[in-house]
């Protein structure tokens, strides 16, 4: 393997960073979910202690339940309520980890195309190298033919 080059150590460094930046983006997401999840949570609360106040009216119900019943739906309402500010909060965290996900990518993806330039130009190198390895070595043979057909011409050849 060869030796490592600034621009390798710049791959793995962005490398690393664009994963970290994508564990992130995941942690951001599933708070998101969490964050919908409690609203839903909330929101279903809320449907069940309406249809219990509606049930409790439909058989007589006594002022202090009622304004009870009254006082946690509003207490329910305001929990949704800041639960779906949190959710729209998240979403902005989560759209802000997404971009700096993707600007790592790019990053990454610019380091990738050098890197591939490079080892394109390490294989054409080699590929001349190979060429004038090849052309030396016919060059040497055809010599060395040219020769023993001389040395043969004169009487000290293989017959």
């Amino acid at each position: 393997m060869t030796d490592q080059t600034p621009l390798d150590t710049l791959v793995e460094l962005a490398r690393d960073a664009r994963d970290n930046a994508a564990k992130a983006l995941a942690d951001e997401r599933q708070s998101q979910q969490q964050a919908r999840a409690q609203i839903d949570t909330l929101e279903g609360y809320r449907l069940e202690y309406a249809r219990r106040l509606q049930s409790a009216m439909h058989s007589g119900i006594d002022p202090a339940s009622m304004q009870n019943y009254q006082q946690f739906l509003h207490s329910l309402d305001a929990a949704i309520g800041r639960a779906k500010q949190t959710l729209a909060q998240q979403k902005q965290r989560v759209t802000k980890s997404q971009q700096q996900w993707q600007q790592k990518q790019r990053t990454l993806s610019s380091y990738d195309t050098l890197v591939s330039r490079r080892e394109a130009r390490e294989r054409q190198a080699q590929h001349r190298r190979e060429m004038r390895f090849n052309d030396e070595m016919s060059a040497n043979m055809q010599a060395r033919r040219q020769r023993d057909d001389n040395h043969s011409g004169t009487g000290h050849g293989y017959q």
